[in-house]
């Protein structure tokens, strides 16, 4: 199971910090991933992180902006968002599968939490 947490109003250029904590399994053994869906928009990737960490991906859009990282002594996994655009704005989803390398493709995952919504706007 995974449960996203943090999502909230922000103003451009703000911060926020996402939070997906695990249960039933341990995230260091998975592939993580955050996505993000805008209304009336796809699915699209934003951030993933390998197993053990090993390496980290990122979109174009958010590269330079977000952080992805995890603690695997809360089993977490989560996204550090600076200098937030309202392009940014859209539920977030955490996922999970167990493969070494990540992807910013859904359709490998198949764990899924429920999502957060992320709003920027003045």
């Amino acid at each position: 199971q995974l449960v996203e947490s943090g999502g909230g109003l922000v103003q451009p250029g703000g911060s926020l910090k996402l939070s997906c904590a695990a249960s039933g399994f341990t995230v260091d053994d998975y592939s993580l991933a955050w996505f993000r869906q805008a209304p009336g928009k796809e699915r699209e990737g934003v951030s993933c992180i390998s197993y053990a960490g090993v390496s980290t991906n990122y979109a174009d859009a958010v590269q330079g902006r977000f952080i992805i990282s995890t603690d695997n002594a809360k089993n977490t996994v989560y996204l550090q968002m600076s200098n937030l655009k309202p392009e940014d704005t859209a539920v977030y989803y955490c996922a999970a599968q167990r493969v070494f390398s990540c992807s910013l493709t859904a359709t490998m995952y198949h764990y899924w939490g429920q999502g957060a919504q992320v709003s920027v706007s003045s």
